[in-house]
């Protein structure tokens, strides 16, 4: 059964027992401040399972992406080393809000497993909750008895809380599972060892394929649990090793789920999967991590330094790192994988086809920047080891590598042993240590309970329409953390606060009750559906009636620039072209980010003509046109732009100023003249084929203008000159006249120096060999490299310069010694660059390298001696 197939049969199966199938949710979680990741089945129905929202069908199916590489679930170190653990990963699933509960879920459980899919009863094994004294739980009984119907009682076995009991946080929905696992070792292995034993064990042939959540309690703050009002259904089953059990192999990367991939490795790297541990171990490494990469990118999230980014750029460089190492590719090849992976899983994941050319953009550019990081981490590791005295490298030296230049500590270990050489791996483990409690300390957070004031499901945002509201507190809780203190979450029955999101920053403003008194609020989320007002006090009596004002001029600030976002999306795709697509914001009340796809740098012109669009429309007066509630559909059949990787409900939200119409819940000016003035300050690159647009509007605009005017003054005054551009063009005149008397004069004294570096040539093993300190530019040093190289055979020149305090090395080798002794002046100069803690390259006959420590060019020239034996 093909793994399509099988997915199919699956949502079918659901389907016929009354569930809505529903499409995978962005693996990439823009508004939930308590995940990165969706890293399980349930994680986008949380909301249902809280009660702040109403699903519109209790029954739910689908197959979600899910990623697990941080936090709790973190299987990133076992990918590639065994063969049933991921980062990206499907899980089926079903799902009942206060629908049906135990005796359904297990029995439809069965009777896919067993009739639908065809498995062999008799390879199958259960787990049940034993029950916890602590949390005086009693054992599952109820999961117990209707398993018994299905499946003889030895096959029934009692589970932990560690393995049958599932928390969706420290607190929250939680509840005991049953978990059903197969054996799919051979009849000798079954003869040998039951595998009731080896359940839980870690095997790679007995493993968990399903398991069934029963939501039935809520964790709370100290620990102790309460009833849910109403019980849930929670299930996830594992497509990759259902894959495995169907297709009769035994491993995840042996199905079609993974072949193709593995095909296509091994025809581009001309090796061979399953004949050396090391190399299949790193096919099934960047198999892997390519669907986790690919998938975050089509869902918005790119690699970068920090966050969510961090770790996709940690998954990827893990795979490139193992290509470098075992597959002994130099180059980028990683992204050519993403063709075959959009054409296996293209149909189930459209994403993958629209996005294909932007995965392949990223991931290109990010292997060839981490290849260059490598290569440089490879000449600052042998300067360590040569300024090593023991046989042990240092721990701090080894951090020092991995933290700052990202270069992997597993790969310095290798290279190290090869060379006889140990790792100080205890004092690299501390220092690792000492920066995760740095970085835990500084997230460390504590939530108390919520306290209920008033029972109430439905929470109204009224912030379209007023900044001001009289509101009643129906919960609040205090949270704790290092980098903000105590802080108090206060939500209200209604609210005219926008919670942040869609790239729109949260509203600030204040509660003020009958005495007067003002509680300040310092910023609005959203968790869970719920809209959070953020203070640092507790109102003096939480249950009066407020009156909650926002910010206006903060909001007006923030709606001009939103508002000109939409602006600035329309008028990029009509200069630049229809392949432009949003691909992320920031909306805030002095500036707008705008990140959108393109291929290459705006020019001048374009960037003019994008500000001339934007403005005309401003001065325009177009008003605000909207549509809310409005079926997803039908929005769409309006022309709206939906943006890839948001997440939008069956009614949705329809926002038009003239032309530009797209689907957005954030808020916006009542008509473009309140923008006033539309600027971009800024245009560059944030990955392969992503650029970023930053602009200001309103009064930030204004300030920028008497700035620009201050600095015109000031600049008239400094050029004694009430025509400055006529006067800098005078300046620039004279500053060229003058350069080129410069470069006169330094021609000379090269010239004069040329004669006097022919007699300080000496001969060594047949080579005219020079390393000399001169003071000449860096052009000044090549045109006389060249000039003696013309003269001379068997040439090699070695000079060091200073200029401002930095130090140059310039390496000279005559074409002749590159072929004749294989020497490489771009080599030469990286390993000489440590001399002055620097690093360079050019070409094999003439390489230059920079670097912070002039003292040491007179070290790097007596080095250069070494090249000549």
């Amino acid at each position: 059964m093909k793994s399509q197939e099988i997915r199919a049969k699956f949502l079918e199966f659901f389907k016929d027992k009354k569930h809505s199938v529903v499409p995978s949710a962005s693996m990439v979680l823009k508004d939930d401040p308590t995940l990165m990741f969706v890293n399980s089945g349930m994680a986008p129905f949380k909301e249902y399972f809280l009660g702040n929202a109403e699903p519109k069908n209790n029954r739910i199916t689908d197959s979600q992406k899910c990623l697990r590489v941080s936090g709790k679930h973190n299987d990133l170190e076992e990918v590639g080393y065994d063969t049933y653990h991921h980062t990206l990963f499907e899980m089926l699933g079903n799902w009942s809000f206060g629908d049906y509960f135990k005796k359904e879920a297990i029995a439809w459980a069965w009777e896919l497993l067993v009739d639908v899919y065809g498995i062999d009863k008799d390879i199958l094994y259960v787990t049940v909750f034993e029950g916890d004294e602590g949390d005086g739980i009693p054992m599952d009984q109820e999961a117990y008895d209707f398993w018994k119907e299905l499946i003889s009682e030895d096959r029934i076995l009692m589970g932990n809380k560690k393995d049958n009991f599932w928390e969706m946080g420290d607190q929250g929905p939680c509840g005991p599972c049953s978990e059903i696992h197969v054996d799919i070792r051979s009849a000798e292995e079954k003869a040998k060892v039951s595998g009731k034993d080896l359940v839980n064990m870690d095997h790679p042939h007995v493993v968990e394929i399903w398991n069934l959540v029963f939501m039935q309690y809520n964790r709370k703050a100290n620990g102790s649990l309460e009833a849910l009002p109403n019980k849930h259904i929670d299930t996830g089953m594992g497509f990759e090793r259902l894959c495995m059990v169907l297709q009769n192999v035994k491993s995840n990367y042996d199905t079609d789920v993974f072949t193709p991939i593995i095909r296509e490795i091994e025809t581009i790297t001309n090796k061979d999967y399953g004949k050396d541990d090391k190399i299949d171990v790193a096919i099934r490494v960047i198999s892997d991590h390519v669907r986790a990469v690919a998938f975050s990118i089509a869902d918005g999230q790119l690699p970068s330094n920090t966050g969510a980014g961090y770790v996709i750029r940690r998954i990827l460089r893990r795979a490139i790192r193992y290509s470098f190492t075992f597959l002994d590719q130099k180059e980028p090849f990683i992204y050519r994988l993403v063709d075959v992976l959009s054409k296996k899983m293209g149909d189930a994941f459209p994403e993958l086809k629209s996005q294909k050319q932007l995965i392949e953009n990223v991931i290109k550019e990010e292997e060839a920047s981490f290849l260059r990081t490598l290569d440089q981490g490879l000449v600052l590791l042998d300067g360590i080891v040569k300024n090593t005295a023991s046989d042990t490298v240092s721990g701090g030296k080894a951090f020092e590598l991995y933290d700052t230049y990202g270069f992997p500590i597993d790969l310095t270990a290798l290279i190290l042993s090869e060379q006889g050489l140990k790792l100080d791996e205890i004092g690299f483990k501390e220092h690792l240590e000492k920066q995760k409690k740095r970085s835990r300390a500084a997230s460390e957070m504590s939530t108390d309970d919520w306290t209920i004031l008033i029972e109430d499901a439905v929470q109204e945002f009224i912030g379209y329409d007023a900044l001001e509201a009289k509101v009643k507190i129906t919960r609040y809780r205090k949270v704790t953390s290092k980098k903000d203190g105590d802080m108090y979450q206060l939500v209200f029955n209604l609210t005219p606060f926008y919670a942040e999101g869609g790239g729109q920053v949260g509203d600030k403003g204040y509660l003020e009750d009958a005495n007067g008194d003002i509680t300040y609020i310092l910023d609005t989320k959203k968790e869970n559906n719920v809209v959070m007002h953020f203070a640092k006090e507790l109102p003096g009596n939480v249950e009066d009636v407020f009156q909650a004002t926002v910010d206006a001029k903060q909001r007006l600030r923030t709606e001009c620039n939103h508002t000109a976002t939409h602006l600035l999306h329309q008028a990029l795709r009509e200069i630049l072209g229809p392949h432009v697509e949003q691909k992320g914001s920031s909306v805030h009340s002095k500036y707008l980010r705008f990140d959108f796809s393109h291929f290459s740098k705006l020019t001048a012109e374009e960037l003019r003509d994008v500000e001339l669009f934007v403005n005309a429309r401003i001065a325009g007066k177009l008003p605000l046109q909207e549509q809310r509630n409005m079926p997803m559909e039908k929005a769409i059949e309006a022309g709206a732009m939906a943006l890839f990787g948001e997440k939008y409900g069956d009614t949705v939200r329809m926002v038009r100023f003239g032309q530009s119409i797209e689907l957005c819940g954030g808020t916006h000016v009542k008509n473009t003249g309140d923008i006033w003035f539309f600027k971009i300050t800024s245009e560059g690159a944030v990955a392969s084929g992503i650029r970023r647009i930053e602009a200001i509007t309103n009064d930030a605009l204004k300030d920028y203008f008497v700035d620009i005017n201050r600095t015109f003054i000031d600049m008239k005054a400094l050029l004694n000159n009430n025509e400055p551009v006529k006067a800098l063009q005078n300046l620039q005149d004279e500053n060229s006249s003058l350069k080129k008397q410069v470069e006169a004069l330094l021609k000379e004294k090269a010239k004069n120096l040329k004669g006097e570096l022919k007699d300080e040539l000496i001969e060594i093993n047949g080579i005219q060999f020079l390393a000399k300190k001169i003071d000449l530019d860096a052009g000044g040093i090549k045109d006389l490299s060249f000039e003696l190289g013309s003269q001379f055979n068997n040439l090699f020149l070695l000079f060091g310069s200073e200029n401002d305090g930095k130090a140059l090395l310039s390496c000279y080798v005559s074409k002749e010694l590159v072929e004749s002794k294989g020497l490489n002046a771009g080599q030469i100069v990286r390993e000489l660059g440590k001399f002055i803690n620097g690093g360079g390259g050019g070409q094999p006959f003439f390489a230059t390298a920079g670097g912070k420590n002039p003292a040491g060019i007179a070290d790097a020239l007596e080095a250069a001696k070494k090249y000549l034996d």
